[in-house]
This record gives C-alpha cells, sequence and structure tokens, in this order.
C-alpha cells in the first residue's frame, strides 16, 4: 500500500509554517515534506530548532526537504548549476543535510537551476558534494524535473534529461525525483515510466494536469498511476504537491 505525505509549502498555506505538521497530523498525515523553509542557506540556530520542535511535537516525520533552492517566489529554481550560485549550495549542504538527520528525512532534493549560464559541470560536482554529505545519514539525493510551461528557463524538463545528469555523477544515492504533474505537462507517458524505470525513482509528486489540483481534478488516470505504482515496487513515499483552497483538500482518499 502505498504511502502519502503532504508538502507544507503547497499545502496549508493559510497557516503560519510551524503550525502546518500538526494541521497535516490533524488531516490523518503521520508525514511532511517541504521546500528549503528558511530564507537563506544557514538559518538561526532558534530558527531550526523551532520547526524540529514543531515537527516533533505534531506526531509526524519529515520524509523529504529541499536544499536550498535560492528564492522560490521570485522563480528561482535552484543552485546546482549556477556559478553565482555555488557558494551558496555549499554553505547550505552541511545544514539541510543535519537538519534531515534530526528529523530522521532520508530524501534531499536538489534543485537544478535556471539557465542561461547554467554549467553542467558544476552541477555534477554540486551533486556529488552534496551526496556524500547526504551518505553519511543514509540520504538519498534526487534530481527534478520540471515542466518547461511554468519554469520557461530549467534547463532538466524530462526524465531522460535528469537520468543523463544522474549518470554523470555516479553515485549510488543519486536518484530520480519524478513529480508525475511536470512529466505529464511535458507530454511524458507517465504509465510507461513507471513501468520501466521506477526502480530509478527516489521520491514520487504528484499533482493533476491541468490545473495542478488534487489527484482527479485533471485528466491524469490517477487511479492506475497508484496502481502501476505499488505493481513497481515503489516502497517510497508520494508526496501531495498539489494546490488546493479551501476545505476537501484530500477527499480524493476516500472515493
Amino acid at each position: 500500500m502505498l504511502s502519502f505525505d503532504v508538502n507544507l509549502s503547497i499545502l496549508f498555506t493559510g497557516l503560519p509554517l510551524l503550525e502546518r505538521p500538526g494541521a497535516a497530523a490533524k488531516a490523518g498525515f503521520d508525514a511532511v515534506e517541504m521546500w528549503w523553509p528558511f530564507d537563506g542557506p544557514v538559518p538561526a540556530e532558534e530558527q531550526m530548532e523551532a520547526l524540529k520542535a514543531a515537527i516533533r511535537d505534531a506526531g509526524v516525520r519529515l520524509v523529504a526537504l529541499n536544499f536550498d533552492a535560492g528564492d522560490m517566489a521570485k522563480g528561482e529554481r535552484g543552485l546546482l548549476s549556477l556559478p553565482d550560485g555555488a557558494a551558496r549550495f555549499q554553505a547550505n549542504v552541511d545544514v539541510a543535510v543535519r537538519l534531515a538527520a534530526d528529523l530522521g528525512c532520508r530524501v534531499l532534493n536538489a534543485l537544478y537551476g535556471n539557465g542561461p549560464g547554467a554549467d553542467r559541470s558544476l552541477a555534477v560536482a554540486n551533486l556529488r558534494r552534496a551526496a556524500d554529505a547526504a551518505g553519511q545519514i543514509g540520504a538519498t539525493v534526487v534530481v527534478e524535473a520540471l515542466n518547461s510551461h511554468e519554469n520557461p528557463k530549467y534547463p532538466i524538463t524530462s526524465s531522460q534529461a535528469a537520468f543523463d545528469v544522474i549518470d554523470d555523477v555516479g553515485r549510488d544515492n543519486v536518484a530520480f525525483l519524478a513529480d508525475l504533474y511536470h512529466l505529464h505537462r511535458m507530454g511524458e507517458d507517465v504509465l510507461r515510466l513507471i513501468d520501466t524505470a521506477a526502480h530509478r525513482f527516489g521520491h514520487v509528486q504528484v499533482a493533476d494536469d491541468p490545473g495542478r489540483g488534487h489527484p482527479g481534478s485533471g485528466r491524469m488516470p490517477y487511479p492506475e498511476i497508484f496502481t502501476r505504482l505499488e505493481a513497481a515496487g515503489y516502497r517510497g513515499h508520494v508526496g501531495l504537491e498539489y494546490r488546493h483552497e479551501g476545505p476537501g483538500a484530500f477527499e480524493w482518499r476516500n472515493r
């Protein structure tokens, strides 16, 4: 049976961050994930402690966390490949890994960074650094493909492009973050991808297309997608990374 978690960076956003783990627990979830939740790569220690306390007090587990990806609200999508972002990314690696270690999180997402100016060799070197640090706590670093409709400057827009980067890194603990919404928007056959490449998935995220709403709100075949993920032997969490306003965000799970 698949295990679902709530992405606190896109759901429950009407609440302060420190109240969202409790909201997830009240909604029936025992696991959460999030983008990098702080303004900079190295937050104040009291901010880290407050977040850890909120997650622990809610009785949920953090199962996936982004490395610092720059200013997401302004359209930045990672630092891996950016010469002017390398120092910021590197400053964040040990901090993010320590936070993950303290909370038992074993998936860390490293967004590639927008082009032009994206440097593939720099991205590979930064991924190796991140993977080596994550490996010390038994964690996996994942690489994500985004759709170009919403992220026109992002170079990694297909599963194959992500696999190519992962292969260049050459670390056993670097895998693919299969965000099925982004892949479907780019025209990929997500059912075939699951059937042929689920063994390369380090994490899965879902939203429906069009609209990026909950499963069942668009045209993606989510009942079959979930069946195929189970049949393929995927045992990680499935992150709910969709947009929803008002009540009923999770009613689709009871249908």
